[in-house]
């Protein structure tokens, strides 16, 4: 059975004792009989996490894979002190944005050797095969494809009288229409939209739109403080017109489904990972749409580019390295695995098992996949690797983010502190 995980560590600490715990010697890892599996997500994808692995014990009856997940805001603490005490999971599901520094530091096991043995993954396509490479080597499985979204409850802007978002919508012509929701909401204590201000993805796609980055190919920052500065005015002005939450309403975000403010009846609109869709609409009653993001202007790039949902690695010094690719290779390569994930940690990487799993899909489902086909042409090259630290920065922007709109400094003080912060915390790796 999982374990739902609390966050009981920060995250620069505990990647900190992770290199002197790596570097001291081989962790403690689990005999191969029994592998430890560890995600971050919503009760949906632990759901369907535990039915494949009770699937996979079925044909694997002498391995036992337990498995614990947590919400990602309590993931990386946990992981980095889990990794730290030498008490790694086998499996870790890991994500681009920290696949670079795990491996750079020695906790990840390359997987080369496996490929094309117990990994039967030549039909992702090489981008898919090396968005999990490091410095030449394999650390990571594609779990799914994936892009940033908007997602929106149609009939509450149908109610509200007003055009909802849509592709090739303009941020103006955004912040315009949920400003106007605002006056016609369909109940108290409603809004248009949550607020973007402190969700990674989003101001990553804002930046691209505008053929900027979070970060540089030199590993610096891809933005300056008028940036971030005029980021946060954006959402400061919908903030005043009424158009998105509140700043107490919007604290209450931990950086999942769960306390979303779409899902907790406060919004009409979210703005998340594609492949949460299907995690959305498990925990909302209203019939969900998704569409791409608004444009800077009508010429600008899209921002969207496909990336891996997630990876799957394996913990360097696991006494089941093999065991555990195998199991990989069921998620990601064999029907049964593929079809009990679904599409809910992002579009498969397999093109065998894209048309496989195709016909089986219910409407949302579906739903998410048509979006990743509709947004592809448009799609820009994947960031460059992100450089140490780079983890870390979503919470440094959240935090900003809400000092900003708690009022405590302006959007142009918010840009500095952003740039600042963020500079420090990928120096100090």
């Amino acid at each position: 059975m999982s374990v739902m995980l609390k966050r009981r560590a920060v995250v620069s600490a505990g990647l900190a004792a992770m290199s002197l715990a790596v570097v001291g010697g081989g962790p403690a890892f689990a005999q191969a009989a029994r592998l430890r599996l560890l995600w971050w997500g919503s009760q949906e994808r632990a759901d369907r996490t535990n039915k494949a692995i009770a699937a996979y014990k079925k044909a694997k009856p002498d391995l036992d894979i337990a498995g614990e997940f947590a919400g990602w805001s309590d993931y990386w603490p946990r992981l980095a002190t889990q990794v730290a005490g030498r008490n790694a999971p086998d499996l870790i599901q890991m994500d681009y944005r920290y696949i670079f520094e795990y491996a750079r530091r020695g906790a990840l096991a390359p997987l080369d050797e496996y490929v094309g043995k117990v990994l039967k993954i030549e039909d992702f396509g090489t981008p898919n095969i090396d968005s999990g490479r490091v410095d030449g080597k394999l650390y990571g499985i594609n779990l799914g494809v994936n892009s940033s979204s908007v997602f929106f409850d149609a009939a509450a802007w149908e109610k509200a009288g007003v055009k909802a978002p849509s592709a090739g919508q303009s941020w103006e012509e955004f912040a315009k229409n949920a400003a106007e929701f605002g006056k016609n909401k369909p109940k108290p204590g409603y809004y248009a939209t949550a607020d973007a201000s402190g969700v990674e993805p989003s101001f990553e796609n804002w930046l691209r739109q505008q053929n900027k980055a979070l970060f540089s190919e030199d590993g610096g920052l891809g933005y300056d403080a008028k940036d971030a500065g005029d980021w946060f005015a954006m959402w400061a002005d919908m903030r005043k017109a009424g158009a998105c939450v509140p700043a107490d309403i919007q604290a209450l975000d931990q950086l999942n489904i769960e306390s979303n403010a779409l899902t907790t009846g406060k919004a009409a609109t979210a703005f998340a990972h594609s492949n949460q869709f299907v995690g959305y609409q498990a925990v909302n009653k209203a019939k969900l749409s998704i569409t791409s993001y608004p444009k800077v202007s009508k010429d600008s790039p899209s921002g969207h580019y496909l990336k891996p949902s997630m990876l799957m690695s394996v913990a360097k010094g696991s006494a089941g390295v093999e065991a555990a690719a195998e199991f990989i290779n069921f998620l990601v390569a064999v029907p049964e695995g593929v079809n009990i994930l679904g599409v809910e940690r992002g579009v498969p990487a397999s093109e065998s098992m894209r048309n496989q799993l195709s016909p089986k899909l219910n409407d949302v489902s579906k739903a998410m996949v048509d979006y990743i086909a509709e947004v592809t042409p448009g799609v820009g090259p994947l960031p460059p690797s992100p450089p140490p630290g780079a983890g870390e920065f979503a919470f440094v922007l959240k935090r900003t983010s809400e000092e900003v709109a708690f009022g405590r400094m302006t959007p142009e003080e918010g840009g500095k502190r952003l740039v600042t912060e963020a500079e420090t915390v990928i120096k100090r790796k």
